[in-house]
């Protein structure tokens, strides 16, 4: 096998590696808190509601993070922060208004997940383009990346989902009850991050 190619594959390895870390890790509340108050609404029979969820929020991160590894499109750091919090305190007050219409929530959150999902692209992308500069191509590594981060993003989807039939189906807490509860706690942690991230 050419060297090149193995080289290649090893790169692709790294960055799928960084890139699951990148979205399971501690450091990554923020992004697990957007996909929690995103699935809050669904259990495991609305699989197919969630894969066009997770998709939507794959497409949104995956074109500012194409963008911005490839320099055509930058942003603040400081202001991106900052935005990310915010995109799920307008997530998590969708779902405590919207809880009694779970129809029309769950066809917001689609569009929620696709809009927000560029912002969230540009956090991730922070990362990735100081990773990816010394690389001469950065299409490998930005591949791995990206699959990195969505083989984490379904792991994070399956515990969520595993936690609310524990709730659901075990201790049968109430759907609407349970909706209520996670959005309203992820609502005060946004929040409280967002103020600290204020840029200004």
């Amino acid at each position: 096998m050419p060297l090149k190619i193995i080289r290649q594959m090893q790169d692709f390895m790294l960055y799928l590696k960084l890139g699951w870390e990148h979205i399971v890790s501690l450091d990554a509340l923020d992004h697990q808190l957007f996909v929690l108050v995103l699935m809050a609404i669904f259990v495991f029979k609305d699989w197919k509601k969630i894969l066009w969820v997770v998709t939507a929020f794959t497409i949104g991160h995956s074109i500012t993070l194409a963008l911005s590894v490839f320099d055509i499109l930058r942003a603040p750091a400081k202001w991106v922060e900052f935005l990310i919090p915010l995109t799920i305190v307008i997530t998590a007050l969708d779902n405590i208004l919207m809880r009694n219409k779970p129809q029309n929530l769950m066809k917001m959150n689609y569009y929620l997940a696709l809009f927000f999902g560029l912002v969230h692209g540009m956090g991730f992308a922070n990362t990735a383009r100081m990773m990816m500069s010394k690389e001469e191509s950065i299409f490998v590594p930005l591949l791995g990346f990206n699959i990195g981060l969505e083989v984490g993003q379904i792991a994070v989807v399956v515990v969520i989902m595993i936690l609310h039939f524990v709730m659901l189906t075990l201790f049968r807490v109430n759907k609407k009850e349970w909706v209520m509860f996670v959005s309203s706690a992820v609502f005060a942690l946004a929040l409280k991050m967002a103020l600290e991230r204020i840029p200004f």
